[in-house]
């Protein structure tokens, strides 16, 4: 690249893009890149991004399912702005930004770089959507630079539909977690265990399972509480407020510093169905918190089980119970130990400044 290259980040979330790649951010800033970044300002995020030195693009982000009109919409304001910016690089993250950003840079000839940060609903069941999502990321990746995969079971089964190449492809152990901002904190003494959930409320994160799994908690008559963080995706309200009623959960809403809820917590769960890399996992582990998660790609990297947490069945109610009716039966001793464990893993493993480096790697920077 010439001597202070020009990069176009494209994402879906001003919320996300801060969070998880703020720190990707800065590091190209350090090596005199001049960085762009286009995604909507859901979360209302600008500001914090334009403080790192970034230029903030508001752009509209359909995230949601496939709507030909506004579709073609974002595809042409993709490649106004590749005309506009000429970045010498475009880096995407998510489905869409991927596929529209992805290939109006390859139409352009400017090289770019795809983030698979998890297959998504559509690669869950066959039919239709899969197809045309697959023929999608067959034209969107054919001329990818670098396709960067958070587990290798996505990997493979992007290289086994013949998608991408293994050439192509390069694995990072997620986005990674920072240590010092997610830093080890001490056990809680409480006598009712706090379970914890972070997350998008809505069936695909496991939410169906995890609350059936505490109303049988509660009826066994354990001493125990679910903290819910997170905004509603779907319908969900009328159950937390007789679950809260019930006494068993506590909603939070969303919540920027998940850094004291997560201090106050015993246990994280989150039985989720599919991911990419769970990042509340990681960030939960770090702080010394034991994980009971699903034991699918994506989750169960964050886990050594039986020493750091437990892996339970996705879509399984039952098995989501029994792991935590395990921990549970487990001293403040054992639990803190756990907890240990899941930061000593984080450090040899998901350290986010070496992922940062893994991929500046990876991008030629």
């Amino acid at each position: 690249m010439r001597g202070q290259p020009k990069i176009l980040i494209i994402a879906n979330n001003d919320g996300g893009l801060l969070q998880f790649r703020g720190d990707l951010i800065k590091k190209m800033i350090e090596q005199r890149c001049e960085v762009f970044a286009s995604c909507p300002n859901i979360e209302g995020r600008r500001s914090d991004i334009e403080k790192l030195s970034c230029t903030f693009i508001d752009t509209a982000v359909d995230r949601r399912g496939i709507n030909p009109k506004t579709d073609l919409k974002l595809f042409l304001t993709y490649r106004k702005l590749l005309k506009v910016i000429c970045p010498d690089l475009v880096i995407t993250y998510t489905i869409k930004p991927n596929v529209y950003g992805g290939f109006a840079s390859r139409l352009a000839g400017i090289p770019y770089a795809s983030n698979i940060t998890g297959l998504g609903t559509a690669f869950q069941n066959r039919g239709i959507l899969k197809t045309f999502v697959t023929f999608l990321y067959k034209v969107s990746l054919r001329r990818a630079k670098v396709i960067f995969f958070e587990n290798s079971e996505n990997r493979n089964v992007f290289l086994r539909m013949k998608i991408c190449r293994q050439k192509q492809t390069k694995l990072l152990h997620g986005a990674g977690v920072n240590l010092e901002r997610f830093f080890y904190a001490p056990y809680p003494q409480e006598e009712a265990t706090h379970f914890l959930f972070m997350g998008r409320i809505m069936a695909e994160k496991g939410v169906n399972e995890l609350f059936a799994a505490m109303e049988r908690l509660h009826a066994d008559g354990e001493n125990c509480v679910l903290d819910v963080l997170g905004r509603y995706e779907e319908d969900y309200c009328d159950r937390i407020d007789r679950y809260q009623k019930a006494g068993w959960l506590k909603y939070h809403g969303y919540q920027e510093d998940v850094q004291s809820y997560i201090s106050k917590a015993h246990c994280f769960v989150l039985p989720s169905w599919h991911e990419g890399m769970a990042n509340t996992n990681l960030e939960c582990a770090a702080m010394g918190r034991p994980v009971i998660t699903s034991n699918i790609p994506g989750c169960r990297e964050a886990v050594i089980e039986g020493k750091s947490g437990y892996l339970c069945k996705a879509r399984d109610a039952d098995s989501v119970y029994q792991a935590m009716k395990t921990f549970m039966k487990l001293s403040r001793e054992e639990r803190e130990a756990m907890g240990k464990e899941g930061r000593q893993h984080m450090e040899a493993v998901f350290d986010k400044e070496k992922v940062v480096m893994e991929t500046m790697k990876g991008l030629g920077i």
